[in-house]
């Protein structure tokens, strides 16, 4: 896809075309930073980072659950569905899966995760509405106020795993207000492949050097770093509880507070902290 066509995607607010356009056409360049890390743009890791998808799966399954009456522990069906999430985009990495996008995986990881709860007699519409329950995450208290400040003085755009019409979507739930949104069907590969975050950089006609990863998942940042982009790192402490994979490694110690890396540039609470320490 080429540079114009892939920033005009629309997202939750406006603003995105006239960016997408002169960034794309080079008529425009980015304003010159006024930071002292030389950064003109952002890119988020969105799931657990932006938006509580753990709390906001158990609230909807739990709603879900009484209507259906289900009997069912929607804390541990959540953490299963997230340990997923890992070995299915190996699958696709070594080539045992063709490119599949995020929601098309999750679907295969719900279709066992009914099977291992017996949840059984729903319709494929029932189905298909509860896989899109990752479009509705709800983000974090400080999400929105603290991405509507950093829009204010960066390009902030997602960095994801999910796929562009998931984001989107999740964008205008939440009230997200993304300049753009890349999405690992853009690049058709997964973090922490190299290819998204220096696609990303590109598209955004940046230098890596520009551009900051916001995450709360160390392996995210690492591989980031390891690219030449500036790195930050948001303590969620409810992030710990989920299981370590490759892409989203616990700390050392199991606390969200635990040492992390000399090479992460930033450490923040929030992304209030973090509009705060770049202003």
């Amino acid at each position: 896809m080429r540079r114009r066509e892939f920033l005009a995607v629309p997202v939750a607010l406006g603003g995105l075309a006239a960016m997408s356009s002169s960034v794309a056409s080079g008529a425009a360049p980015l304003p010159a930073p006024a930071n002292s890390l030389g950064i003109k743009a952002l890119v988020f890791d969105v799931f657990g980072t932006v938006v509580d998808w753990r709390g906001s799966i158990i609230r909807e399954g739990a709603e879900w659950g009484k209507a259906k009456n289900l009997q069912v522990d929607w804390a541990a069906f959540a953490d299963d569905w997230r340990a997923g999430y890992a070995p299915s985009m190996d699958k696709v990495r070594r080539g045992v899966m063709p490119w599949t996008k995020l929601d098309d995986l999750h679907r295969g990881i719900l279709e066992d995760l009914l099977k291992k709860y017996s949840i059984t007699g729903l319709t494929e519409e029932e189905k298909d509405h509860w896989n899109r329950v990752w479009h509705r995450l709800t983000p974090w208290p400080d999400a929105v106020a603290g991405l509507t400040t950093l829009k204010k003085n960066f390009i902030i755009a997602t960095l994801s795993n999910g796929n562009v019409s998931l984001l989107v979507d999740m964008a205008k739930f939440g009230g997200l207000p993304w300049d753009t949104v890349f999405g690992s069907d853009l690049f058709r590969h997964f973090k922490p492949d190299h290819q998204v975050y220096l696609g990303a950089v590109d598209l955004l006609g940046c230098k890596p050097a520009e551009v900051m990863m916001v995450a709360a998942h160390r392996g995210d940042l690492n591989a980031a770093h390891a690219c030449g982009l500036k790195t930050a790192l948001v303590l969620r402490p409810l992030e710990t509880r989920v299981i370590s994979t490759s892409a989203n490694p616990a700390p050392p110690s199991g606390k969200a507070g635990a040492q992390p890396p000399v090479s992460f540039d930033m450490i923040v609470n929030d992304f209030n902290e973090l509009a705060f320490r770049l202003a």
